[in-house]
């Protein structure tokens, strides 16, 4: 989890006369509002998303913004998802404390963090290297020591980490990617978006079951595209 020490511009926000407190409120009201109203109900899920401060993992003009209901832009055509989304895709893994988690598409590093506060040991799988290494500092400075990062295509997993108990994949693909699933415990769960139409896809929920694999349509998303070996094909 994180301790103590700040980024320059979390020094910058708590100096400001009342930023410190209106944060605190959005992001309560965030919780309250569009996650917790909306059926998230897992108390530790709802403890990490008040913990994690989602105004850092967003560019500095966006901070007002930081803690409204929709994604917002990181570069290089990337996202960071809806607070709603991180959550919903956070409580279907059913992470626990020591869980060894994968996830792909690193992106700003806040869903990362959000699953380092569950007390998960996260191993997060970044393409794009400016964001990747964007995240690492990020990460770093705000002293996520549960999370390692790597600069590689995603849709190739983590071999060397495997198995894992929990996948996260924060892109959407064609397919799910056997190697993901071939990385995924006994008794593991996985989250993924899946569509044949780029950015409309159907969320999956993947498990493990006395070695059956089963999956599970969970309804409509739209994420950034999963490219890779075994995604889409960079454009």
């Amino acid at each position: 989890m994180a301790r103590g020490r700040m980024l320059p511009r979390e020094r910058k926000l708590m100096n400001a006369t009342g930023v410190k407190t209106d944060l605190r409120r959005s992001r309560e009201r965030m919780v309250r509002e569009q996650i917790e109203a909306r059926g998230v109900t897992r108390p530790e899920v709802l403890r990490a998303m008040r913990k994690t401060p989602r105004h850092l993992f967003v560019e500095e003009a966006l901070i007002p913004q930081a803690y409204e209901d929709h994604p917002l832009p990181i570069g290089h055509g990337q996202t960071i998802s809806q607070p709603y989304v991180v959550a919903w895709m956070t409580e279907l893994l059913e992470v626990a404390p020591g869980h060894k988690v994968l996830e792909i598409g690193t992106g700003s590093g806040y869903q990362a963090a959000v699953l380092a506060e569950l007390g998960a040991e996260v191993y997060t799988v970044e393409r794009i290297k400016p964001l990747y290494e964007q995240a690492r500092a990020r990460l770093d400075a705000l002293r996520y020591d549960r999370v390692q990062l790597k600069l590689d295509d995603g849709t190739l997993g983590w071999p060397e980490k495997a198995p894992f108990d929990r996948i996260l994949v924060a892109a959407g693909g064609p397919k799910i990617p056997a190697p993901l699933v071939a990385q995924l415990g006994p008794a593991g769960r996985m989250v993924i978006p899946v569509g044949t139409s780029r950015r409309n896809q159907t969320l999956c929920l993947v498990r493990r079951d006395n070695g059956r694999v089963i999956v599970r349509d969970l309804g409509g998303v739209m994420f950034v595209d999963l490219v890779g070996t075994h995604g889409w094909q960079a454009s």
